[in-house]
């Protein structure tokens, strides 16, 4: 079966109407977690680091097997390939993982299904692997050292969890989380406290930039954990969040943008012993 993402409608103009946008971002299939449907209208500060290539490096090492925590619908490991032979994914939502499995099983690389969290237990042996990747996702930091082997590297790019908070508060939501949860220093406080030795410890406090509501809408249906309670779009949701919607719509229609923060951080550790 094709990957390719289905035939999607052209977005409204910035200035159409509210109701134009909300049946826009309705329309357009949700794919894993692609947001190429937002390319040009939902933008990023870029990042000073080239996770990809960082990873794409570790995979060509010939170090030994690799493993990606929450692989998504294997988009971002997919792009890594070749794989080393035992190299495996795992995913914790559900409709990812038919995606992933499709997407990365004629790679060479097996896809486990796996209970969200950070007190998760990863379904492999100790020292099984030689790299553990992670883009965006949970992680134990005591499980991460009992599957790498001695000298095995870990990467993981994470989103600082004060990501998305100006939007929350233009929504008149608390966010679904702390927003001091997730830090650099935090991340490097657990690793190396479940006795990895950290290498490079960087971070960025990017903006993220909305330019209409129809794609902000659709970035909330992707991006499904930011506001719950808004990602079905169904009509109940839509008509909960509808003044606060319609504010930010005569806002994008004015042709002014929405600012949000959009931090992240990295993290390179190894297992010494």
């Amino acid at each position: 079966m094709s990957d390719a993402v289905p035939e999607r409608p052209a977005p409204p103009a910035r200035d159409a109407s509210f109701e134009a946008h909300v049946a826009w971002a309705r329309s357009v299939p949700v794919v894993g977690s692609d947001l190429s449907a937002v390319d040009g209208r939902v933008v990023e500060d870029p990042l000073p680091w080239d996770y990809a290539a960082l990873a794409r490096e570790l995979v060509a090492s010939d170090r030994g097997p690799v493993l990606d925590l929450g692989t998504g619908g294997g988009e971002v490991l997919a792009s890594l390939a070749p794989f080393p032979a035992g190299s495996a994914a795992t995913e914790g939502w559900a409709p990812n993982l038919p995606l992933a499995r499709r997407r990365l099983a004629p790679l060479g690389v097996e896809v486990r299904a796996v209970e969200g969290g950070e007190d998760q237990v990863l379904p492999f042996f100790d020292g099984q692997f030689a790299v553990v990747l992670d883009r965006h996702e949970e992680f134990d930091p005591d499980e991460v050292r009992r599957v790498l082997e001695p000298g095995g590297v870990f990467l993981t790019q994470q989103v600082d969890t004060r990501d998305g908070i100006r939007l929350c508060t233009a929504l008149g939501v608390e966010p679904a989380w702390d927003p001091d949860s997730v830090t650099l220093d935090g991340a490097v406080e657990v690793l190396r406290d479940a006795g990895l030795v950290v290498d490079v410890a960087r971070e960025h406090g990017g903006l993220r930039r909305f330019r209409d509501l129809g794609s902000l809408l659709r970035y909330l249906r992707v991006v499904a954990w930011q506001v719950p309670d808004l990602a079905s779009l169904s009509p109940a949701a839509v008509a909960r969040f509808e003044a606060p919607l319609r504010a930010l719509h005569l806002h994008f229609a004015a042709g002014h943008e929405f600012v949000d923060e959009a931090p992240r951080f990295l993290v390179v550790a190894r297992r010494a012993y």
